[in-house]
């Protein structure tokens, strides 16, 4: 989730900072030249600082600080990320890749730390600036879709003889549906803003649906779904797309990487990027699943992730879409009933409408379920190879 409320320490911070001393923390290559402000994310301060190299050419680094009040423990944090980008470039370089492009590349601090604490308190890491690719913040074709899709089937894959148990939980119970139901409960029982007589449809909503909260939990504590290293936050803008290919080269953002399943992962995409509609939108009759892009999405998914997926968590990517869309709109619900404490609003019932465009994309997958799992079955079943045309190039832009 990309729109948290931030603690008032950081967003009150001058944000004059001398970034050329905290560079000095860092051991990056050539003579410091400028800063600039990178406009990405809510949580974390991001710069790219420009070096001028021996012989003239300038290379850009990224220098963020990292938001402590959200994540409370920054050296667990880095400690996650380290681990992963670490066996990230083992595995690429094995498989004949560029561990330049296609994972996060810390820099070291002058001391040999993944990352720095100033005098005043402020976490600082840094990374190589990766060239000739860019972010975006929604899909603009059914061809992004699928390298999105892959690019994340592809993280899972390369981690997935992680040791998941050597993670830290960045955000305990992330995605534990019960615990965020009865975190729910709590809120309807208190109602200390008085606003659950404003909710009743949605309280009833989730109340409905409760005996499908713990199934992807249970199966997880039965041993019948295997613990993965997962994301956490597979929105399109935590991919790198390659300018000159197109192709989804390196995914970013792992701050929130720990131990999870693949389907929190796969059904979260699904729950961001299918909707064509916003994510707060007031009219409801644009929110639906557009079933083009579920499909390009399963399709680019299966072809990376198809190797080590086990069979029962292929039959639960749908339903994985369904649960991880009604456990947002259940904690979006939550902050309103709570009065908005945790989602940054900008205007009065913002979580509420937040709340109601989740839950008619949960009508909707519901009513497309049928279709959604066959999808699953057919790209699950085929080759690549033996596929028709991924899409029409007449109209494979969307609107």
């Amino acid at each position: 989730m990309g729109n948290r409320r931030i603690p008032a320490p950081l967003e009150g911070m001058d944000m004059r900072a001398d970034l050329s001393a905290i560079g000095q923390y860092f051991l990056f290559e050539g003579d410091y030249l400028r800063a600039e402000r990178l406009p990405s994310g809510h949580i974390n301060d991001t710069y790219a600082l420009f070096f001028r190299q021996t012989g003239g050419p300038v290379r850009r680094y990224l220098l963020q600080r990292i938001n402590h009040h959200v994540f409370g423990n920054p050296e667990k944090l880095m400690g996650n990320i380290q681990g992963i980008t670490s066996h990230l470039r083992k595995k690429i370089v094995a498989a004949g890749g560029d561990p330049a492009r296609e994972t996060i590349n810390l820099i070291p601090t002058v001391e040999g730390r993944a990352f720095c604490q100033k005098p005043d308190g402020n976490y600082w890491r840094a990374a190589m600036f990766i060239e000739g690719a860019r972010t975006y913040e929604i899909a603009e074709n059914l061809d992004h879709v699928y390298n999105v899709a892959h690019a994340f089937g592809r993280f899972q894959k390369l981690v997935s003889d992680f040791p998941a148990e050597q993670l830290h939980e960045t955000i305990p119970d992330f995605h534990h549906t019960p615990k965020r139901f009865a975190a729910f409960v709590e809120a309807v029982e208190r109602d200390t803003t008085n606003r659950a007589r404003c909710a009743r449809a949605e309280i009833e909503f989730v109340e409905q649906r409760v005996s499908e909260m713990p199934i992807l939990v249970d199966l997880l504590q039965q041993g019948k779904l295997p613990q993965r290293v997962t994301h956490n936050d597979t929105k399109f803008n935590n991919v790198m797309i390659d300018d000159s290919t197109g192709k989804g080269i390196c995914v970013i953002d792992l701050d929130t990487v720990m131990p999870g399943l693949s389907l929190y992962d796969f059904g979260d995409a699904v729950r961001s990027g299918a909707n064509p509609a916003a994510e707060d939108e007031q009219d409801l009759s644009k929110v639906t699943i557009d079933m083009r892009i579920f499909e390009r999405f399963a399709g680019g998914y299966l072809d990376a992730a198809r190797d080590f997926l086990t069979p029962l968590e292929i039959d639960y990517l749908a339903f994985s879409a369904r649960l991880m869309t009604l456990e947002c709109g259940m904690r979006f619900l939550t902050d309103y009933l709570n009065g908005d404490l945790y989602f940054r609003i900008l205007r009065e019932n913002h979580n509420l409408d937040r709340c109601r465009t989740q839950f008619k994309m949960v009508r909707a997958m519901e009513k497309e379920f049928d279709a959604m799992t066959g999808i699953v079955s057919r790209y699950w079943d085929d080759m690549p190879e033996h596929r028709p045309p991924a899409h029409d190039p007449t109209n494979c832009t969307f609107a």
